[in-house]
């Protein structure tokens, strides 16, 4: 450690570290523009000019290295001088819109400059322009003359996303920042430039020109989309939400959120809202009250019950739902004595678990592992922000391997990938087992006889380092092979000391398995339930054609029912429904999400209903009421979820002891798994929210999607 004098304080920080750091430690504000803590050092901006006793000259904190003795003053008349100096440069090109500007009232030139700006200019000469830039759906670069060359979008791209797709081009006054050949920004994280933006060159698309930001009331809220459970504020004005912004948490998202958790807020607003119930009659479909509405499904379950039975009844619910809604909907249909209920959709091996499949470790360490092997996931697109944590690792050096069935760009080093067919996998991820097993002198745990040269890598760098783990994606959790390849590689794990786990799907896919959003032993699981083995049917949040392995046969399967009920936010499902519910998207209600990590996230609504939309959880407490079924009399949401943690034993999330990635499943046949490609969803294709926001799909992502669901 050093010792250092700031402004006459004491401060020990370690050796060679920055003044700037030594500086947020002790609390002390240096004013800057190009530093970030998250980037590295540029040191282009020298807003943050300080005096450092002995130096000839006022010397940048983000770039001088702190040595033992040193003394620095950052409010003396020298740096204040020099600040006012670099602040006066600044401004001499700045077009000074600040009343025009969207990002007016959150701009961190304008606040500096009421500090370290001069009332008037000595600058006469005829200020520069800069050409706007046409960069695609989510980000405007329309008044790229504000820019000051921070680089933080640069280095953002280099170091975050992986991707160098802005540049600086130019010298002098000439220079900007621009995508070179006018490509545009195509990153699934590119959302977060327009935060680091401190002078609204780089400003959102979508929400331009929508509201002032005091305007907007600021609420916390979480991610419905992936695993990561991502933390949010969300901006609302008149109870519409304008925009969503990241809320910092470093054991989660750090400070940074996906493309998907910035802008799918557009589907809030969608044409497709549902808004009251409504009741399919003669081929017809109208509005109706709640009352009616629930009344008459009420009664068509009880009679497909006392016709066909209560197994003949069962639900089919999203992993993107919150904890309290997928609690509800399994005591709903346990109650009426069905053990009909499943939230994996896309799943093809049903086979039970021992425990709640989880990620394995903590979201954190992803950041920290030395060798990681990626099994069955296109990882950059299915899970944005586990591929920036293991970006990070692999440029501290961590070996990253990869088995998959196409080879795709993860915006990182891939030290040793296998691209072979998913019926394939089993066999190449034994291969590896035996180049372990080789190694250490072990019996392999099937034979495949000699491991190829690429298996032997991946082997080497799993038996090597000390942070090690093992995760398998999404389509390798969907595969017909499921439990064979965890065994594999449990077995892997266990004689190389990685961890095991899931990236898992969903905001809830650990949730869903934590509360029995799954069927019991005599159960239909939602392979069976899809291929038409139900009389009555709840689809809680879910567009079966879009969201499972089915696809578009769901519609025949769920058309065949006597009764099949929608529970959803969209108007939605209606060629096979009879009865639409509209039930609270995530900033509508209050719930709950468990992330991968098997941490419990809860969340306030953070605007009123739309129309007469009721929360997904009160809705199903009701219609428990109109069957009969009790135990469920629950009057808020947060009653729910301490009924579901008083059970449990644990208030923060998931015990433990419930979070399992241990198989027992033989590993006995390698000739590949029969049928089709495991089914996973295409990065702003994973839910209804996604699926209707404009501008997403507008992407280059999302018009690929497009463009292969349009194929015959």
């Amino acid at each position: 450690m050093v010792e250092i004098e700031l402004d006459g304080k004491k401060v020990e920080i370690a050796e060679g570290s920055m003044v700037m750091h030594a500086a947020e430690k002790a609390g002390t504000y240096i004013p800057h523009f190009c530093y970030h803590k998250k980037l590295t050092i540029a040191a282009n901006c020298r807003m943050c000019l300080v005096d450092v006793e002995k130096a000839p000259k006022p010397m940048p904190a983000c770039c001088t290295p702190v040595t033992q003795g040193m003394v620095v003053r950052t409010t003396s008349e020298k740096a204040i001088t020099a600040q006012k100096s670099v602040m006066e440069f600044l401004l001499i090109n700045h077009p000074l819109d600040c009343p025009i500007c969207d990002q007016g009232g959150e701009c961190q030139l304008q606040d500096l400059a009421v500090g370290y700006g001069a009332s008037s200019s000595r600058y006469e000469e005829e200020k520069r322009v800069v050409l706007h830039k046409d960069v695609g759906p989510l980000i405007s670069m329309e008044e790229m003359t504000r820019c000051i060359h921070c680089t933080r979008c640069v280095r953002f791209g280099q170091e975050i996303g992986g991707v160098m797709e802005l540049g600086m081009i130019n010298r002098g006054e000439h220079s900007e920042i621009t995508t070179v050949a006018g490509d545009t920004i195509d990153s699934e994280l590119s959302g977060n430039m327009i935060d680091l933006c401190p002078v609204g060159a780089l400003t959102s698309k979508p929400f331009r020109y929508s509201a002032r930001t005091w305007e907007l009331s600021r609420r916390k809220s979480i991610s419905p989309h992936d695993s990561t459970g991502a933390n949010l504020v969300v901006q609302v004005k008149n109870h519409r939400v304008m925009r969503v912004l990241p809320f910092e948490n470093e054991e989660v998202n750090e400070c940074w959120i996906a493309d998907r958790d910035r802008f799918s807020y557009e589907a809030l607003s969608s044409p497709d809202r549902l808004e009251r119930p409504m009741l399919k009659q003669g081929g017809e479909w109208r509005e109706v009250d709640w009352q009616t509405a629930l009344e008459y499904v009420a009664n068509g379950l009880q009679d497909i019950d006392a016709e066909h039975g209560a197994a003949s009844i069962g639900a089919l619910v999203s992993p993107h739902s919150t904890l309290e809604e997928l609690y509800l909907a399994g005591a709903l249909v346990r109650g009426i004595g069905s053990g009909n209920i499943d939230h994996r959709l896309r799943h093809a091996d049903f086979a039970p678990a021992a425990g709640v499949r989880w990620l394995g470790r903590s979201i954190a360490s992803l950041s920290t592992l030395d060798s990681v092997l990626v099994v069955g996931s296109n990882l950059r697109k299915d899970h944005p922000l586990f591929a920036q944590r293991i970006r990070q690792a692999a440029r501290k050096g961590a070996v990253v391997t990869a088995i998959n069935a196409v080879q795709s760009d993860w915006a990182m080093p891939v030290a040793h990938a296998i691209t072979v067919s998913a019926a394939e996998w089993l066999r190449t991820l034994a291969e590896v087992a035996q180049a372990v097993a080789t190694a250490r002198g072990l019996a392999a745990p099937v034979a495949t006889g000699a491991s190829s040269d690429t298996a032997s890598a991946m082997a080497a760098a799993l038996l090597g380092g000390e942070h090690k783990a093992i995760l398998l994606g999404n389509a390798a959790a969907h595969h017909s092979q499921a439990s064979q390849l965890l065994a594999l590689a449990n077995w892997i794990g266990e004689h190389t000391g990685a961890s095991v786990g899931y990236l898992t799907e969903a905001a809830n896919t650990v949730g869903a398995q934590w509360v029995g959003a799954q069927p019991d032993a005599t159960g239909l699981h939602a392979g069976q339930m899809l291929g038409g083995g139900l009389k009555g049917v709840l689809l809680f949040n879910t567009e079966p054609q879009f969201d499972s392995a089915a696809g578009e046969g769901a519609a025949a399967a769920l058309g065949s029912a006597d009764m099949v009920v929608t529970l959803s936010p969209f108007k939605t499902n209606m060629a096979f429904s009879d009865v639409l519910l509209p039930i609270a998207p995530f900033t509508e209600t209050s719930g709950s999400f468990v992330n991968a990590e098997g941490r419990l996230q809860s969340f306030h609504a953070v605007v009123r209903p739309l129309g007469e939309t009721r929360p997904g959880w009160k809705v199903l407490r009701v219609l428990a009421n109109l069957m009969g079924v009790a135990g469920i009399d629950f009057d808020s949401s947060q009653e729910v979820l301490a009924h579901i943690t008083a059970a449990a034993g644990a208030a923060s999330g998931v015990p433990a002891e419930s979070l399992s990635n241990h198989c027992a499943a033989p590993v006995s046949d390698l000739t590949g798994a029969a049928g089709e490609a495991p089914c996973t969803a295409a990065i702003y294709q994973l839910d209804g929210l996604v699926r209707r926001a404009p501008s997403l799909q507008a992407t280059r992502d999302g018009r690929a999607a497009l463009a292969v669901e349009a194929q015959p």
